[in-house]
């Protein structure tokens, strides 16, 4: 079945919604195709390390979740992350995080993707932080999530 590229978005949206701990960081979803997707997160104090960059759990939140969302929008079946690698090249200093990540292959039962993760400065600047890799697998029938 065929939607278009706004019902995919808002689709998208719904599985982020879904998603507590998406909440919790305040993630939004801004761009959705079949494999690839722009994810992002304004920076508040409390997702901050001691030193006043964003904390690495909540840079690596964004290329897993990306990643995912990569993968499963290519393959187009409910996914989960296999594994995956991260890189931080920066320390994440700004506003915002941007993660874009895309499904460089994809199977019937994984894809694996690559994901850009960038801090944004007040002017709009981009920097890259991170840069990660990661192999989405095809949740099983009759498997659930838990």
């Amino acid at each position: 079945m065929k939607v278009s590229p706004e019902t995919f978005l808002a689709m998208g949206r719904e599985v982020l919604a879904s998603q507590p701990f998406s909440q919790l960081l305040g993630a939004e979803l801004t761009a959705l195709a079949p494999g690839a997707v722009t994810l992002e997160l304004t920076l508040r104090p409390d997702l901050l390390q001691q030193h006043g960059f964003a904390h690495g759990g909540v840079v690596s939140y964004l290329a897993d979740n990306a990643l995912t969302y990569a993968g499963g929008t290519a393959m187009q079946v409910p996914v989960v992350t296999s594994e995956f690698k991260i890189n931080y090249v920066r320390p994440a200093v700004g506003t915002r995080l941007i993660a874009r990540a895309i499904a460089v292959s994809s199977g019937s039962t994984q894809a694996v993707c690559r994901c850009d993760v960038f801090a944004v400065d007040g002017n709009g600047a981009e920097k890259l932080v991170a840069a990660a890799q990661g192999t989405i697998a095809r949740l099983g029938e009759g498997r659930s999530a838990n």
